[in-house]
């Protein structure tokens, strides 16, 4: 199938045929239009550059200098027939269900759908290629975690999936076995063909450490090639690369149809597609790119779509593009982790800087005592300004630290992650560019110097540390603008200690909610200052806006004063 430029298009039509070369056309199955619509016309035009998209390549293999060859059809993926071992097929249905019930795994189809695969507790019962195993034992994986257990069998039966875990809760191999096993039983790739599988990332950090999940368990592969397709990096180098012929490609949406447009790739053999962190990507308004790929994908594809959580436009998406999923939920979704300690300090906005000072000199000093490392802390902030700021303040004190944030080059911002990751550096100072996708292990504290907007920030970021089981802190400096989100947080911990499941609305829609929320917030409180402006009278508040008023007010009212205290 061609990939077809938007300017050729016709989103009325119920095929579209693209006319190219000599006159030979490709059309796109009905299936692929479902989601055209103006909406989607108005916004895919909002990032167009206006360059003109070699549409013959995405059907044909490229020559590799950008011109496309039309004499050589793409063959068919191949989707071979999996089973896992007997011992897993002999499994029966509330054996099934206790497993799932011991790795806290949800699991749902749609209705007349065939029942999902059992979850397998052990690598040597996935039944996976020789290599792949062999990588598995070098890494020292041993079990399976929870996402790993349930998502890879679904995935390996070539079912098409819907994600939802904890950070940490190591995803990322999740799909990135399924997709190299995929990929060894298709045809043999040759120079100008694209990718056999592809996996769109919202951040090149996260597309770093995918495909470094990638190269991790495909190492015994000699001839297994993987290209990263980021911004910020040499495009030449990525061009070569890609025309040279790969496997798979780690993306970001952006640059990725940067490079379908310059002829650099195709879509023609893509037939397993991964969205990662998609209510990220969706929330950097990717939605428009994502779109543009699903769109123009082979008719034959499996698509794996991975979230953290599960706001509206994700289910819509998934609604779109995702053939009778299987829906994988592990734990508690978008609700701050049980096994991170949560302190919130309220600090004035000209003091944080010196009380951040006094936590890590401290922490310094008891690390010295005991004679063991500085635990590996990260400290987020809201302004690339105070970014540096910050950092340079700590290293005037003696401590190891660097900055991350978007104002960096890219050997900057990997230089930064590298000395995190294995030394000097253990303070990484950073703003939001590094709450979602960094995995380091051992990450032992985040410090939010100042606070995030929303609860679902808020969630990405302690979500940094207590990963894969271990246990984390997270201390939150606050004022009085943070009052709403401070309310939030108090309200889930409470939650989560009284053993409550939360699920929190997020998304574009959860946005506008709080937005509603914080009018609402206004509104009680100019309701508040005109009573207590008349006299003394005593004031009914609803229940609900109880949690918006300022502790003064509380206080008044004769409510206890240590609900605000710190």
């Amino acid at each position: 199938m061609s990939y077809v430029p938007p300017h050729l298009r016709s989103s009325s039509a119920a095929t579209i045929a693209a006319t190219v070369g000599n006159g030979v056309a490709d059309q796109f199955h009905p299936k692929q239009l479902k989601s055209s619509s103006t909406k989607f016309t108005s916004a895919k035009n909002n990032y167009s550059t206006g360059n003109s998209i070699n549409s013959g390549n995405a059907g044909y293999r490229s020559s590799g200098n950008g011109v496309s060859t039309r004499n050589v059809v793409a063959p068919d993926p191949v989707f071979p027939q999996w089973k896992p071992s007997d011992r897993v097929l002999r499994l029966k249905p509330e054996q099934v269900q206790e497993v799932r019930l011991r790795l806290n795994v949800d699991v749902s189809v749609p209705p007349d759908s065939l029942h999902a695969p059992a979850p397998i507790e052990a690598f040597a019962d996935m039944n996976l290629h020789m290599s792949i195993m062999k990588d598995i034992a070098f890494h020292e994986y041993t079990t399976p975690t929870s996402i790993q257990a349930q998502a890879m069998p679904v995935a390996l039966s070539g079912r098409d999936l819907l994600g939802c875990a904890e950070t940490g809760s190591g995803k990322t191999a999740a799909f990135t076995i399924p997709m190299i096993q995929h990929c060894l039983a298709q045809p043999p790739i040759q120079r100008g063909d694209g990718p056999l599988a592809l996996v769109l990332a919202p951040t090149r950090e996260l597309a770093q450490q995918i495909e470094k999940e990638v190269k991790a368990f495909s190492r015994s592969l000699e001839s297994f090639k993987t290209a990263i397709v980021v911004g910020g990096t040499n495009m030449a180098e990525q061009r070569s690369e890609l025309r040279a012929g790969v496997h798979i490609v780690v993306a970001t949406p952006g640059r990725f149809i940067d490079h379908l447009q310059q002829g650099n790739t195709s879509l023609s053999r893509v037939s397993f597609v991964v969205l990662d962190e998609a209510d990220r990507m969706l929330d950097m308004g990717f939605e428009p790119q994502i779109r543009e790929v699903m769109q123009n994908l082979p008719q034959k594809h499996q698509t794996l779509l991975f979230s953290a959580t599960m706001p509206v436009e994700i289910e819509e998406l998934a609604q779109e593009y995702l053939t009778n999923p299987v829906r994988v939920k592990v734990g508690k979704v978008s609700s701050p982790t049980a096994n991170v300690s949560q302190i919130l300090e309220k600090v004035p906005e000209n003091e944080k800087i010196d009380r951040l000072l006094d936590i890590l000199v401290e922490a310094a000093a008891e690390s010295e005592r005991f004679d063991r490392p500085f635990p590996l802390t990260i400290v987020f902030v809201e302004r690339k300004s105070r970014c540096d700021e910050v950092a340079e303040a700590l290293t005037e004190q003696g401590l190891e630290a660097a900055a991350l944030h978007g104002g960096r080059s890219q050997s900057e911002r990997e230089a930064a992650l590298r000395d995190f990751r294995h030394g000097p550096t253990r303070i990484l100072v950073a703003t939001d560019v590094a709450s979602r996708g960094l995995d380091v292990t051992g990450v032992a504290h985040v410090i939010n110097l100042d606070l995030p907007k929303t609860m679902e920030d808020y969630v990405h970021r302690i979500g940094r540390t207590g990963r894969a089981g271990s246990t984390g802190q997270a201390t939150s400096f606050y004022t009085d603008r943070d009052v709403y989100l401070v309310a939030q947080i108090r309200k889930a911990i409470q939650d989560a200690d009284s053993g409550n499941t939360i699920t929190y609305a997020i998304g574009k829609t959860a946005r506008r909610k709080e937005k509603e929320a914080i009018a609402a917030q206004k509104e009680a409180k100019v309701e508040l200052s005109k009573h207590s402006s008349v006299g003394s009278t005593g004031i009914n508040v609803e229940d609900k806006y109880r949690h918006m008023i300022a502790p003064a007010v509380i206080r008044k009212e004769g409510a206890a004063d240590d609900a605000w205290d710190d």
